[in-house]
């Protein structure tokens, strides 16, 4: 396991530190830091801020991605799925989370509201071509490969 330093701002000293709850957790769990708690009705999203700014080093990003026991059990998830957080940003971290169940849901101060993964990160070289390599699928996409 590689293991790297990430550099972590409390906005508040009652801001909860992200954390991995288990030893080979990917994720390190990310806490609502509010004042208030924040209700979303169904289909509803907000913006729920964690209260830490964080500093990668070079040639990693952290993806912020949704907890499975919270999407499965309340219907809270990302509006964007899975969040980047590049290695140049330092704002605070802040989750645009959405409630896709029929139910109101309240988010209070400390929850666990979303994991954040550090990853390396590969930069492509763009090469603009005139063909490319021709496969067995081609262009099929979209359920192409078959119903399961």
């Amino acid at each position: 396991m590689n293991e790297i330093e990430l550099k972590v701002f409390k906005l508040n000293e009652n801001v909860i530190v992200p954390s991995y709850q288990t030893e080979g957790a990917a994720g390190m769990d990310l806490c609502a830091f509010l004042d208030n708690p924040v209700t979303l009705k169904s289909l509803e999203r907000t913006l729920i801020p964690t209260g830490i700014k964080i500093e990668l080093p070079s040639g990693y990003e952290a993806q912020v991605r949704p907890r499975s026991g919270m999407s499965i059990k309340h219907g809270i998830t990302l509006v964007n799925c899975v969040g980047t957080i590049d290695e140049d940003y330092r704002g605070e971290v802040c989750v645009p989370v959405i409630n896709l169940s029929k139910e109101d849901f309240t988010i209070n101060n400390g929850d666990r509201i979303a994991q954040m993964v550090i990853s390396p990160v590969t930069k492509a070289e763009i090469n603009i071509v005139q063909k490319l390599s021709d496969t067995k699928r081609g262009e099929g996409g979209f359920g192409s490969t078959g119903k399961n």
